[in-house]
């Protein structure tokens, strides 16, 4: 069975929202999940404009930016055990670590290939209603991408021992994690964990390559 993604229209217009959603450093506890988003907003941006040159001339210091402003702070495991689902249990320990390093790989090279073009769309962040309750929070923006037109995006956060994290986004009311829970499973279920780990590790060696 082929590997299959998300639409990657989809992906595109994700990416630059993404990295603007968690904080940089651990901040006070009234501040909420919202202003976090737009702190993290100004400081990614003007990393971008402030090392223009530098990421024209190599673009993979995009990553760079990416690994030391937002990587830290997303939880990339708690997405892949649910993307996983009862397989997670099923894996072992190696296999947790292999799947999580290259789903990893796949959503940040992705994400920061795309950013570099949707970087400087507009974000209009939706009134937040102090919608955060037991360490949980959603935080609803939108995006108006010309020739498609307004596309909600919605990301769901968890308070963790270190702060706000990131673990699903929803696109135009489509989870990320059920989106890829239902492509993975798929393969799993066809040909193994094993498989599905390979398949990724290929994607993500042609992205490098290219």
């Amino acid at each position: 069975m082929t590997l299959s993604v998300i639409n990657p229209a989809r992906l595109r217009v994700l990416a630059p929202l993404l990295l603007l959603v968690v904080a940089a450093r651990i901040m006070a506890a009234d501040v909420s999940p919202q202003e976090l988003v737009r702190d993290t907003s100004s400081r990614m941006l003007l990393a971008m404009h402030k090392e223009q040159d530098i990421i024209e001339k190599d673009p993979t210091h995009l990553f760079q930016l990416v690994e030391e402003i937002v990587l830290p702070y997303f939880d990339f495991q708690r997405m892949s055990q649910w993307v996983l689902g009862k397989s997670w249990r099923n894996a072992t320990a190696q296999q947790r670590e292999q799947f999580v390093d290259q789903f990893r790989m796949l959503l940040v090279r992705t994400y920061t290939t795309a950013l570099m073009e949707y970087a400087d769309e507009e974000i209009v962040y939706l009134p937040f209603n102090g919608e955060n309750t037991a360490g949980s929070a959603m935080v609803r923006t939108e995006i108006d991408q010309p020739g498609v037109g307004v596309i909600p995006i919605t990301y769901s956060m968890y308070q963790s021992k270190s702060g706000w994290k990131v673990y699903d986004i929803s696109i135009s009311g489509v989870s990320l994690v059920t989106n890829y829970r239902s492509t993975y499973g798929s393969i799993i279920r066809k040909d193994g964990i094993d498989h599905l780990i390979q398949q990724l590790a290929e994607r993500n060696r042609l992205q490098a390559d290219g």
